[in-house]
């Protein structure tokens, strides 16, 4: 399988496959556009399948969707490697198979059918390439804390601390504002309010779950 478009202009095509390794030019400033391109697409066709959706279980889906493993998984099924451009140190360590060069010369190749062929060319390719795989993505019934905890399980990291901050107003009108905090795999802690103290804690976990994910999609 192949990139399904035809580039007007081949060195462009050849400039986002070719990996800082090799020297200047290479795609890294290509990576940085296309993963923006792509994140929007994705975004816009996750908000078109799940309209009952919550910002923070969109963000969650995207999470699934557009990450080094996955995104590398469609570079392989693209046969992108057979194509890189390496220098000598990365040819020899096998660069051609790692997650990270592939994922990211995914994301080159996007932005460079974007420069040659415009946004709905681009928009077109990242559809055929997710439709499929959004349309069998499953909207889980698990609560945000329920989530976090087993992503930090997961990864051997410590469970995530809840922290009340401040309870303020009238007995009959009171909102909580909690903290949750994690300190694997990067410390890092969130806050939300809510009109019970349960309510905070889940968006709070939810903020902390987004930032996770968008980490483990940039590492």
């Amino acid at each position: 399988m192949t990139l399904n478009y035809r580039f007007r202009d081949p060195e462009l095509a050849a400039l986002a496959l070719t990996h800082r390794s090799v020297g200047k030019p290479n795609n890294e400033r290509l990576e940085f556009l296309g993963d923006a391109l792509l994140g929007a697409f994705v975004a816009e066709m996750l908000y078109e399948a799940h309209p009952k959706a919550s910002e923070g279980e969109l963000s969650r889906l995207r999470a699934q969707l557009v990450n080094g493993q996955a995104l590398a998984a469609i570079a392989r099924e693209l046969e992108l490697g057979d194509a890189l451009r390496l220098g000598p140190g990365e040819l020899k360590s096998g660069g051609f198979r790692r997650d990270s060069i592939l994922a990211d010369a995914f994301e080159a190749s996007l932005a460079a059918v974007f420069l040659d062929g415009g946004l709905d060319a681009c928009r077109q390719l990242v559809r055929e390439l997710f439709g499929e795989r959004i349309a069998a993505l499953r909207s889980s019934s698990k609560d945000a804390k329920t989530r976090l905890q087993e992503w930090l399980q997961g990864k051997g990291c410590a469970l995530p601390q809840y922290e009340l901050v401040d309870s303020r107003g009238e007995d009959h009108a009171k909102v909580f504002d909690v903290r949750c905090t994690v300190a694997e795999p990067a410390s890092f802690s969130a806050e939300a309010s809510g009109s019970n103290r349960r309510q905070a804690e889940q968006d709070a976990a939810e903020l902390v779950l987004g930032h996770l994910h968008e980490q483990s999609r940039k590492a």
